[in-house]
């Protein structure tokens, strides 16, 4: 049976084994310095300048976009300090190598990440984050613990991620009464090696209120701070936005086990937004989308390990491609920042669609120069479902005309055919974006675009937001939806309908990728097993 190069496997309920869990040190990463932080009432805002004692990383730390040699390690201080990141083999991190990073300050909001390279491929990582005062080195706060796995160099090695999107939406926060973001433990436990997040990691111009009245009379309770009393608009707003998930202590161990690869979609700015947008929304004084949309990007580079991102997110891109050994190349689509104005979508030529000219030819570069076994390629949004924006015009791919690719459909088109005509094996599509679970089979027989071979699109979500039904399905690439569960009304809470991930699992032996739609509370709802090495599946 194929195996990793690490310690001693355990049985789960995903269908195979698995490394075993790090020990308590690694289990904890951090979480009594993070939940002691909780009691201070400067924790949603920016930290002060001058504070006595030692620095301190109340916000946990965080790993991303991790290869089989690199990898990203975030965190936040809570005043002016200089990141120092060790790395080990082992807890005891005897003969540990050291690193000094960033300092953290207010022009990044005191977050920082430092590049860790020249790993060994294929093995699990332990690290610690030490802050130190940048006047008195000696002078340095508790470390925070945290631990990942690189990458595989051998193709025989299984690999393990999951995927979702979605948090803290529709008003649905954290709710201590149910213990938080719950299903950030549950998806722990199945020790990924790393977690997909496709986007709307926050909800920047949704307002989380102190309670919300349920249909059937119970209270949702959630804890609040200043930033989410309102919609997004300052740097700051955007800022806070990002630190409100950090509160909760499950999505702050989870950080610290399991690697990230983040994407965005609309909500880290506002609901369907594009460039050039002008805001007709009288919650906002700001009415430039533009300028709202260059403070979340900032935000988003400060709060996430992103490789393609400046620090403070002030440069860089955010597609780009993830590559995790032999088996997995990751291909992340960013379906917001270069589209066109939503509209009915009946365009007859469309050059810059959903994905703009420049990243659609880098994404067929990329696919054609790919090596892997499997190429999962991450959209922010789903190809066949339409997604309305007001009552008219569209905010996907599709837009209900179940005829000739027209709008943003000629983009995806134009892929697909190029997937077909270069065989390109391997290509699975995952998202999330809309709030339920579904598992689509697209097939050229049922199309009336017949160019390209068939392939699986899986949807999931939301991770901790509202729930709501299931959308129809356009016909010009020929969907079949072979599974869906999704609430009966908009907008269900996480206390009356469960919170959805997705979980892939590639056999390193037979090279079988698995996936699984998975409901919280342990349930998978839905399994196919794909076979590598073809062009359709």
């Amino acid at each position: 049976m194929p195996h990793r190069q690490t310690p001693p496997r355990t049985p789960d309920a995903g269908g195979g084994p698995r490394t075993a869990l790090p020990g308590r040190r690694s289990l904890l990463l951090g979480t009594a310095a993070a939940s002691a932080a909780l009691a201070l009432p400067a924790l949603g805002s920016a930290p002060a300048l001058a504070l006595s004692g030692r620095p301190r990383a109340a916000w946990g730390v965080q790993s991303g976009d991790v290869t089989t040699s690199s990898g990203l390690v975030w965190a936040r201080s809570d005043r002016p300090a200089r990141m120092i990141v060790e790395t080990s083999a082992t807890e005891s991190f005897r003969g540990a190598r050291r690193r000094h990073g960033p300092l953290l300050g207010p022009g990044t909001d005191f977050t920082g990440t430092t590049a860790l390279r020249g790993l060994p491929p294929g093995e699990q990582i332990h690290y610690r984050v030490t802050l130190a005062d940048p006047e008195d080195p000696s002078r340095t706060g508790e470390p925070v613990y945290g631990t990942f796995r690189t990458a595989p160099v051998r193709r025989r090695t299984d690999v393990r991620f999951l995927w979702s999107g979605d948090i803290a939406g529709q008003g649905w926060g954290i709710n201590p009464d149910i213990g938080g973001y719950r299903v950030y433990e549950e998806m722990r436990r199945l020790d990924p090696d790393f977690f997909l997040c496709s986007g709307d990691t926050i909800y920047a111009d949704g307002v989380i209120k102190p309670s919300v009245t349920l249909p059937d009379g119970r209270i949702w309770r959630n804890i609040t701070t200043e930033e989410k009393s309102r919609v997004a608009q300052t740097l700051d707003d955007f800022r806070g936005n990002f630190r409100y998930n950090l509160l909760d202590d499950h999505a702050r161990n989870f950080n610290a086990q399991v690697p990230s690869v983040v994407q965005w979609d609309d909500h880290e700015v506002r609901n369907n937004w594009y460039p050039g947008q002008i805001l007709d929304d009288p919650r906002y004084t700001e009415k430039r989308v533009d300028v709202l949309a260059a403070r979340a990007l900032r935000a988003f580079g400060e709060y996430f390990p992103v490789s393609t991102l400046s620090p403070n997110g002030r440069t860089g891109r955010m597609h780009r491609v993830v590559r995790h050994g032999p088996l997995l190349d990751v291909f992340v689509l960013d379906m917001r920042s270069y589209r066109n104005a939503n509209s009915p979508g009946r365009q007859a030529d469309d050059q810059q669609g959903i994905l703009g000219a420049e990243q659609l030819a880098w994404l067929k570069r990329e696919l054609a120069r790919s090596r892997a076994v499997w190429k999962v390629i991450a959209a922010d949004m789903p190809i066949g479902l339409v997604v309305p924006d007001g009552a008219a015009n569209f905010e996907a791919v599709a837009q209900g005309d179940p005829g000739a690719p027209l709008g943003r459909e000629l983009q995806i088109a134009e892929l697909l055919r190029f997937i077909k005509h270069r065989r390109i094996a391997g290509t699975v599509w995952l998202t999330a974006d809309v709030h339920y679970t579904s598992a689509h089979r697209y097939e050229p027989e049922r199309a009336a675009f017949t160019d390209f071979e068939p392939f699986w699109e899986f949807v999931t979500g939301p991770l901790a937001a509202g729930g709501f039904p299931a959308s129809a399905l356009d016909a010009t690439f020929g969907p079949r939806q072979v599974f869906v569960r999704a609430p009966e009304r908009a907008n269900v809470s996480p206390m009356e309908s469960p919170q959805y991930f997705g979980e892939v699992d590639i056999d390193g032996g037979s090279g079988e990728l698995t996936v699984r739609l998975r409901a919280e509370g342990g349930a998978v709802l839905f399994s196919k097993v794909l076979q590598p090495g073809r062009v359709g599946q």
